[in-house]
């Protein structure tokens, strides 16, 4: 997902980070990760460690309604994980959101071992499979974790500190709240005419039925795709990054980005331990969280790649997604 490029002072970001290690500015270095697409990220290369600098976009760069400030969420997600699953993530050892030192929010975190997925083009392809495996493993215990039980309160949608969205008693009214304010977004960017909207937020109310997710809200990452699964050369995963678009729901919305992303082969539901619902509504569910996660995509291509060709083809392939659910 990438964004305009964001004129960052390299002098000032290396004099934050010495603070919060206790270092010289002159004894560190930062280095671009070239995998971080959405955020500004860097190595933070220390005399004795490497760290991880993340720094959000700026709040005038065309953002999806819950990517706003999203990275807030962020710290306490990494909590819950640390201290719940197996999961392997990062420590985060400071979030600054005051936006008193730089006018965007920062997060400073330990590096993981491994390379993204995409950059490991020699695994073989059991070693791939076992990846693969060791996904749905981990993102089963993520799906294990509820909002009850983790925040205390029994409520669906983008819940986190970034507040994108009024918290919902039921998934069919979160996602409900959740697809009509993308299909605004879609608006805004010019890819849907105000009828266009109207078709897509009336589709769904004709099959709102379909969305009575009966358990407790389940954490979700939705953004599990190669370049933040971390890998070692031995086919072992060493971390999942990025949870700052975490929603708290049906586990079925993140099998569609799977879906998309290329994740959801054979080796990864061995390791989630649970098949796929293949119920009447669980098909329509099925489509609904495809179209919403195509859909997202026209806004990010005109917003943030200045890519009218790719918007349209976006908007081509979600109609004919909807022309499906008529």
């Amino acid at each position: 997902m990438d964004l305009p490029s964001q004129a960052l002072d390299i002098e000032k970001l290396l004099t934050l980070v010495a603070i919060h290690l206790n270092v010289e500015p002159v004894e560190l270095e930062l280095v671009p990760i070239a995998t971080g697409k959405h955020n500004s990220s860097f190595w933070v290369v220390a005399p004795d460690k490497r760290f991880v600098l993340r720094v959000a976009p700026r709040d005038s760069t065309g953002l999806l309604f819950y990517e706003r400030r999203m990275m807030r969420q962020e710290p306490l997600l990494h909590e819950l994980i640390c201290k719940n699953t197996t999961i392997p993530v990062a420590q985060i050892i400071v979030a600054d959101f005051s936006r008193v030192h730089l006018q965007q929010d920062y997060l400073l975190m330990t590096a993981l071992e491994g390379v993204p997925l995409s950059n490991a083009p020699s695994l073989s392809s059991s070693g791939h499979e076992q990846i693969l495996y060791q996904v749905g493993s981990y993102l089963r215990q993520l799906h294990e974790l509820t909002a009850a039980e983790s925040l205390g309160i029994e409520a669906y949608g983008y819940i986190g500190e970034h507040h994108p969205m009024q918290p919902q008693a039921t998934w069919a009214e979160a996602f409900r709240v959740i697809w009509n304010k993308l299909l605004d977004d879609v608006v805004a960017s010019g890819c849907y005419t105000p009828s266009d909207r109207y078709f897509m937020s009336n589709l769904l109310e004709q099959h709102l039925a379909h969305f009575d997710y009966l358990q407790s809200p389940r954490l979700l990452h939705m953004d599990v795709w190669s370049q933040n699964i971390l890998v070692d050369s031995t086919g072992h995963v060493t971390g999942l990054v990025d949870f700052d678009r975490a929603v708290w729901g049906d586990p079925e919305i993140e099998f569609a980005v799977l879906d998309y992303c290329g994740i959801s082969q054979r080796a990864f539901w061995q390791g989630y331990g649970r098949e796929r619902p293949k119920s009447t509504s669980a098909v329509i569910r099925q489509q609904f969280y495809l179209l919403y996660e195509v859909q997202k995509y026209m806004p990010i291509a005109v917003w943030r790649r200045r890519d009218q060709v790719r918007a349209l083809f976006f908007k081509q392939k979600s109609l004919v997604l909807a022309n499906n659910l008529l």
